[in-house]
């Protein structure tokens, strides 16, 4: 069937392809062409598409109550919940329908935070190329100038630092005395798959403590087992005081969680924060049958092995490639960073190779396939990215580029 975008706000740079169907790692569009999905619809659908279990718990509950309202006590939000917190040693949860409103709640905890420790003027440290999203209050603690262009005035109360630098951290808790937050992701996704260092992370956990700053780790991406780990901070073996969660957590379906201990938990009263539709009970059932089959299936675990297996295919196929920079990740979250702009690859591998990938700062191919790939499909991943980024080809089409701006 095809529908006309003409009555669609042009927000998106679309791809003309539609999918129809999806099973595992695989999706079909409209004419039944199969393509290898190497994005999981950016590190949301880490189960794979059409999960059978999240379908038939889809359908049940959607039989039974989708929506009461906060007003009312909801079970599976409870229940959700407190697992979440066993699993993560938080004490609270709020629960949202996506990663911006996460993080929202975040910023508006940590603000709190401030002004009840008598800081009229808090101000929250931040990344450079970090992104928390698209709000407003999102987008100002974002570290990209491009996606902030045309929106100003942003949010004010934002110190912005760069990544994985613990002296710059350093220096601007001495000129500033008005910090109470760090916000900061264990590996910048948008901004271009970057890692922050066990010891970096490890030092930060030891200033926020030392400041009585809030540590809030961004764990929307690189958590749910992305990384090899449950989240990505545990790699460094450090607790966060809030942490952000979404994509993943649903597989798909709509929601978000800020979790949050110590002194960050209990500061929000009734009335002071809200979400029609967060935490409803299809969400939240949702989430609870991702994390019951995401443990039993053992899938973080399964994201490390993956990914050992996809980083040494890719530096093995690309290690003669001189237009390849970088090659960065962990577990199933990796990038691939070339000498040039290289967006137009998303639609290059859409039609010639049949793979789902993304540019992020317009010179890195993201790579974030579902954790339930299998190895041979890892190993299918790692060809079709070589036979898109051949060398002879990419030199040729720079030699046509040049060739018509001279003409």
């Amino acid at each position: 069937m095809q529908a006309t975008t003409s009555y669609l706000m042009r927000a998106y740079a679309r791809q003309p392809v539609s999918f129809v169907r999806g099973r595992g790692a695989r999706l079909w569009d409209e004419n039944g062409v199969e393509y290898l999905d190497a994005i999981a619809g950016v590190a949301v659908t880490s189960l794979g598409h059409a999960h059978p279990e999240i379908a038939a718990v889809i359908g049940e509950q959607a039989g039974m109550l989708l929506h009461t309202s906060n007003v009312f006590r909801i079970d599976w939000q409870e229940q959700l919940g407190a697992r979440l917190c066993a699993m993560t040693g938080m004490e609270k949860v709020f629960f949202s329908n996506s990663g911006a409103e996460a993080n929202e709640t975040a910023l508006k905890l940590a603000r709190l935070y401030g002004h009840l420790k008598q800081v009229a003027d808090p101000k929250i440290l931040v990344m450079e190329n970090g992104f928390h999203g698209r709000t407003i209050a999102t987008l100002s603690a974002t570290g990209n100038p491009a996606k902030q262009i045309g929106f100003g005035p942003l949010l004010p109360g934002f110190l912005r630092v760069p990544y994985n630098d613990i002296d710059a951290v350093h220096q601007a808790a001495e000129q500033s005395p008005d910090i109470v937050a760090v916000l900061i992701e264990p590996v910048q996704g948008e901004g271009g798959i970057r890692i922050a260092s066990a010891d970096y992370l490890r030092e930060l956990r030891a200033l926020c403590d030392r400041h009585g700053w809030l540590l809030v780790l961004d764990e929307i991406q690189a958590g749910m087992g992305r990384t090899g780990a449950w989240f990505g901070h545990q790699h460094a073996g450090i607790e966060p005081d809030l942490m952000t969660l979404a994509k993943a957590l649903g597989n798909g379906f709509p929601i978000g969680a800020c979790l949050a201990r110590g002194a960050a938990a209990d500061l929000f009263s009734p009335g002071q924060h809200g979400s029609t539709f967060g935490g409803n009970p299809l969400a939240c059932r949702v989430a609870y049958t991702v994390l019951d089959i995401m443990a039993r299936d053992k899938l973080h675990e399964r994201a490390a092995v993956l990914g050992v297996r996809l980083m040494a295919g890719l530096q093995n196929a690309l290690r003669d490639n001189p237009h390849v920079i970088a090659i960065r990740g962990r577990g199933l979250m990796a990038g691939i960073e070339l000498d040039r702009n290289c967006t137009e690859l998303v639609g290059r591998a859409l039609e010639e190779q049949r793979l789902l990938v993304t540019v992020t700062r317009d010179t890195v191919i993201r790579l974030l396939p579902p954790l339930v790939c299998d190895e041979l499909q890892i190993d299918d991943i790692v060809v079709r990215i070589a036979r898109l980024l051949s060398a002879n080809r990419l030199d040729a089409e720079e030699t046509s580029t040049q060739m018509g701006v001279a003409t």
